[in-house]
């Protein structure tokens, strides 16, 4: 039986995801900060709760003893992330952008996947298919949002995408430390959710496609790369 810990997964992505790895035979926890949430959450699709706020180092070596005693964890599912919007929801642009808004995205997208990583990463080590899959973005590829044809280009802001290219460099330096591990990030698409105001073209149906598919990666399978629904994606 494969036990999956996906964080940030009471809604959206997370949550779909869950509920198609349940479907596939794994043991889903749903990591969530509000227990109520997550109570309902987990219930609705037949997962395990933990309290997770990515966040807090404490809430994080919690869960992370919570499911160690459970009997560990072989997949690990970065999915909890946040987006600056303003209350008309626009993204505020480089000029609007304060260091305040870049240390509250960060803490969530870029620290937050370094403290489950850390907490977790003894117990990924144990099992003897370990997969790690980060929720990045087509925003944080520099070549994407570089290129004047791109639908990445026109993107105004600053918090979101620098944290989903860190994102996208924790997963290297990641893969090439931990070669064991099967360890990528995923490019989910511009989907319908809380992140965005549910602006989105995508259903989370959609998006969780390429999630699914790599949370099953095996252990002959690709490492230390970027993908999407069609391929792999240019950093």
């Amino acid at each position: 039986m494969t036990t999956t810990l996906i964080t940030g997964a009471n809604k959206g992505i997370g949550l779909e995801t869950a509920r198609r790895l349940i479907a596939a035979g794994h043991t889903v926890y749903i990591g969530a900060r509000d227990l109520e949430r997550g109570r309902r959450a987990a219930e609705q699709i037949g997962g395990r709760l933990v309290q997770l706020d990515v966040t807090d180092d404490a809430s994080v070596a919690a869960a992370a003893k919570t499911i160690e005693a459970d009997g560990g964890v072989d997949v690990l599912i970065n999915n909890a992330g946040i987006e600056t919007r303003g209350p008309d929801n626009n993204v505020p642009g480089a000029g609007e952008t304060t260091g305040e808004m870049i240390r509250e995205v960060f803490d969530t997208n870029v620290f937050g996947v370094v403290r489950v990583m850390h907490a977790f990463l003894p117990l990924l080590a144990r099992s003897t298919a370990p997969v790690v899959v980060n929720l990045g973005s087509g925003l944080g590829s520099l070549t994407a949002v570089s290129a004047p044809d791109s639908p990445a280009h026109a993107y105004p802001g600053l918090a979101y995408p620098t944290s989903k290219t860190a994102v996208n460099m924790l997963t290297v330096q990641y893969a090439k430390a931990f070669p064991a591990m099967r360890i990528n990030v995923v490019e989910p698409g511009y989907t319908a959710t809380d992140l965005n105001g549910h602006s989105g073209h995508q259903t989370v149906e959609q998006a969780a496609e390429i999630v699914v598919r790599m949370a099953q990666t095996p252990p002959d399978g690709p490492t230390g790369s970027y993908f999407d629904i069609s391929g792999p994606l240019p950093w």
